[in-house]
């Protein structure tokens, strides 16, 4: 009945167009879209029953089938029992005229646009420790994320990073992936190399998190087939304690086994070494 009830939504549902600012859906008013992927529109919207501004996530037509939307309800059930200060989570996710819409608070921005700016070390400790904190606590719970990436991270005003878009990026990814497969060609980004090849776990996610260390660090993102030290070393080694450099160069390790085995045992590892890193940036910046 479920299945028979979603595929009617689906194939019911409009031609997907380009929302305008203003424009109404439900109970919500379009602002701006803040974002365009190979899986979804992303817009800023004002929800006109709560009055706050909320982000509406939308799948393109092609992916919303029955068979996206019961991976995606399985997703879900499990992602809405995650309880953590740095995890964004859904506040609804339904169809509203028709269209599939995924809803969640709305954060000042991602980290890509803070990226864009000058990151002080302290801030980019802190980021860092964050967002491990955020992928270990979803570990602990047998959830893997599998769409590690700046985009997929909000800023709020007090500082906190908030992990965002879990229940739906592991089924972005399985589209994705089976596009990259199809194609032959695709953008690795910050996905593992055994991710990309359909075979994530939580040693993927580790990867990630050692791309986005570097990023975040250096400006620079490595890329394939990341052969180490990736362009923008130098840099690091200006910034960090070689024994943060370490942790993330076990983390860009191209065989997973050789990876820390979940964002947990890195977590402990950084949190080990993050003060040493704190007060060899310290005394870098006093000479």
């Amino acid at each position: 009945m479920i299945a028979q009830s979603i595929d009617v939504m689906v194939k019911s549902r409009p031609e997907a167009t380009t929302l305008r600012s203003r424009q109404k859906l439900g109970k919500y008013r379009i602002e701006k879209r803040l974002a365009q992927g190979g899986f979804a529109h992303v817009y800023q919207a004002f929800d006109t029953i709560e009055g706050v501004h909320v982000a509406l996530k939308m799948p393109h037509q092609a992916n919303v089938t029955p068979h996206m939307l019961n991976t995606f309800h399985r997703e879900a059930r499990l992602v809405a029992k995650l309880d953590h200060p740095n995890i964004l989570p859904l506040k609804d996710a339904s169809f509203i005229d028709g269209r599939f819409v995924i809803t969640s608070k709305l954060g000042e921005q991602t980290l890509t646009d803070r990226l864009r700016k000058r990151v002080s070390f302290i801030h980019a400790i802190d980021f860092i420790d964050q967002m491990i904190d955020a992928v270990a606590y979803a570990h602990r719970n047998k959830i893997i994320h599998c769409d590690i990436k700046p985009d997929n991270m909000i800023l709020h005003a007090d500082g906190r990073l908030q992990l965002m878009d879990f229940g739906i990026a592991k089924v972005a990814h399985r589209t994705i992936v089976r596009t990259m497969v199809a194609s032959g060609s695709g953008t690795v980004g910050f996905m593992a190399p055994e991710q990309a090849m359909g075979r994530p776990s939580a040693r993927s996610d580790v990867f990630s998190l050692g791309l986005l260390m570097y990023k975040v660090l250096t400006g620079q993102l490595p890329e394939w087939p990341f052969d180490w030290p990736p362009a923008g070393y130098a840099t690091l080694r200006r910034k960090a304690h070689p024994d943060l450099i370490e942790v993330i160069r076990r983390s860009l390790e191209m065989r997973p086994n050789k990876r820390y085995r979940d964002a947990n045992e890195m977590l402990h590892v950084f949190r080990r070494v993050k003060p040493r890193s704190m007060r060899f940036a310290a005394q870098r910046a006093s000479k």
